[in-house]
């Protein structure tokens, strides 16, 4: 029970910095493009990584090898996160979050392509239930395709090809230097992508604490889940990762009054019991074993 304790805790650091980061790029959506957006985020990203890594004596840790894949993780990432700052100034935040939690099944579906993992019936039934679950969140109109539903969806698939590419990474690299690469590529990519037009806006000064809080909060979320994952089974970090869903339903109904709409957590259930299976039948083979 101790480790459920331990977990349930890393997790609340996780949801609360999760929804932060959400609420302040609804904030920061305003004046900034998601691009300069991220710009700043990573500048930001790079002072707490070499200051936090310079502190602990783990900047030696950064290392050149395997350039290449970082690059490829880092354009999966900044296109997710790009996508999902987009969905969160377009729809509720509850309808975001939800199809967010389809990125695990996209990695089962992807999997087979970046990591040669084998597609089993069960992965390709939890698969097509998050796809059901999809349906029911969207519900989409040929007629209307909702902008903001595609941007989600498409942050999920962003992320999910992140995760992929960091499970190849973490073979040879700590997680040092997969942040700090994480940091200054995105970056550039930041700096590339918003400097397109040949204009970059200044943040004011109302937008620079909106910033600290993504840039801070970025961090932390994920450094939470992991800690989570370490101390307890995806089996039960998963569920417990859900609870972002009616945490972000209330944020969104109080600060921006979004209606709780059933359809988001009917297909956001879908999607849970997706995941469940698909983790029941990664775990029982390698309980046998």
């Amino acid at each position: 029970m101790t480790h459920v304790v331990r977990a349930a805790a890393w997790m609340t650091g996780a949801i609360v910095s999760f929804s932060s980061m959400a609420v302040a790029g609804r904030i920061v959506t305003v004046e900034l493009d998601t691009f300069e957006l991220m710009l700043y985020r990573s500048l930001i990203g790079i002072v707490l990584v070499v200051t936090v890594g310079g502190l602990a004596g783990r900047l030696q840790e950064v290392s050149t090898r395997q350039i290449g894949l970082h690059f490829v993780r880092n354009v999966c990432h900044f296109t997710g996160q790009n996508l999902w700052f987009l969905a969160i100034s377009l729809i509720p935040l509850a309808q975001v979050f939800a199809l967010e939690f389809t990125a695990p099944l996209w990695v089962t579906a992807l999997a087979p392509l970046v990591l040669g993992e084998r597609l089993t019936r069960m992965r390709a039934l939890a698969a097509a239930l998050g796809f059901v679950g999809i349906l029911i969140i969207a519900r989409p109109n040929p007629a209307a395709i909702d902008p903001g539903a595609l941007a989600a969806a498409g942050a999920a698939i962003g992320f999910a090809g992140s995760a992929l590419f960091t499970k190849r990474l973490t073979a040879t690299q700590s997680i040092v230097s997969i942040l700090f690469w994480l940091t200054v590529m995105q970056a550039g990519l930041g700096l590339a992508c918003a400097g397109n037009d040949g204009e970059i806006a200044w943040p004011s000064a109302t937008t620079w604490p909106a910033l600290a809080v993504i840039g801070f909060a970025g961090l932390v979320a994920h450094f939470c889940l992991t800690s989570a994952l370490s101390v307890a089974p995806a089996t039960i970090v998963m569920p417990l990762d859900f609870l972002r869903l009616p945490v972000i339903a209330i944020v969104g109904m109080v600060l921006y009054d979004e209606p709780l709409q059933a359809a988001v957590f009917a297909g956001a259930a879908v999607i849970l019991g997706a995941n469940l299976l698909n983790l029941r039948a990664e775990v029982r083979p390698r309980r046998h074993a």
